[in-house]
């Protein structure tokens, strides 16, 4: 059996997430979902979305983030992890995005 201070110490937390949802959510809402960067903006199909960009500390606070989303009755669309701490660009927004 490995000791869980080993575990630990070989954990790959914390991890930057990216993730999307339908809906808008202002980025006042930072504070209640880990500090994320909150970044509303509408698509070229004129559908209102979401992303949150940030580092996330462990899965309970994963958890947490996507439980506040699922109260506030915000679909998830996607949650991607950054395995070098570089996410992709964006997935399709317009220019100018709201912010």
């Amino acid at each position: 059996m490995v000791p869980e201070a080993a575990l630990r110490s070989k954990s790959p937390w914390p991890r930057t997430y990216r993730i999307v949802v339908e809906g808008h959510l202002e980025p006042s809402w930072s504070d209640r979902l880990a500090g994320l960067l909150i970044t509303p903006y509408t698509t070229e199909q004129s559908s209102q979305r979401t992303q949150f960009v940030g580092p996330i500390r462990d899965l309970a606070e994963l958890s947490g983030v996507l439980n506040t989303l699922y109260d506030l009755h915000l679909s998830l669309l996607s949650v991607e992890v950054a395995e070098d701490g570089n996410l992709p660009e964006e997935i399709n927004p317009r220019q100018g995005a709201s912010q």
